[in-house]
């Protein structure tokens, strides 16, 4: 389906048509799965979330999101990223609650964060960062979404923030930096 189709449809979802939500879900559904994918490349091994249920957990909150003023195809997509970012952080909590520390594995969050990894504690870390950052520049956080938790290149975040791709690369390495400084452990 053409990204001009999913915006339409997004328009009809918000007026209330009542087969827009479903047409959308069906349009949506391989690119929303191909997210949760690349969000869950980045979990610990042997997480209990599977891309099929991330996206179905997905569904379940933007059944209700019908008063949120989509602006286009790409809009909608940093949303449902946001959104799957928000369900594996609260998935990561009720872990957390369940098991205080365990047998955690260290992965590497992104080659370009080794830093920083994906275990449960580390990716509250990283929300709390991020939750911060976005108070200061929510454009940034933006740039994280699209780069880290969607795989977009420095092209296509370039694209879809209306910013050059030199931009798009000078503003990562100043969060890379900032991220850093809030996130690398503390060494005594």
């Amino acid at each position: 389906m053409e990204s001009g189709q999913i915006t339409v449809l997004l328009r009809e979802w918000q007026v209330g048509t009542p087969e827009a939500f479903e047409h959308l879900v069906q349009a949506a559904y391989p690119s929303l799965h191909s997210i949760a994918e690349s969000y869950l490349r980045h979990e610990r091994p042997g997480h209990t979330l599977q891309a099929t249920a991330l996206v179905n957990e997905l569904y379940l909150k933007l059944v209700n999101q019908r008063k949120a003023e989509w602006k286009d195809r790409a809009h909608f997509y940093t949303f449902a990223a946001k959104l799957m970012r928000m369900i594996l952080i609260d998935h990561s909590r009720a872990n957390k609650a369940r098991k205080r520390g365990g047998d955690a594995v260290r992965v590497p969050l992104t080659p370009e964060l080794p830093w920083l990894d994906a275990t449960e504690e580390r990716l509250l870390d990283l929300d709390g960062a991020l939750q911060e950052l976005e108070r200061l520049d929510p454009k940034k956080v933006r740039l994280v979404e699209l780069r880290y938790f969607l795989g977009a290149t420095a092209e296509e975040t370039a694209g879809v923030l209306g910013l050059s791709k030199a931009t798009v690369d000078r503003e990562m390495k100043f969060v890379r930096s900032w991220l850093g400084a809030r996130l690398r452990p503390v060494e005594a």
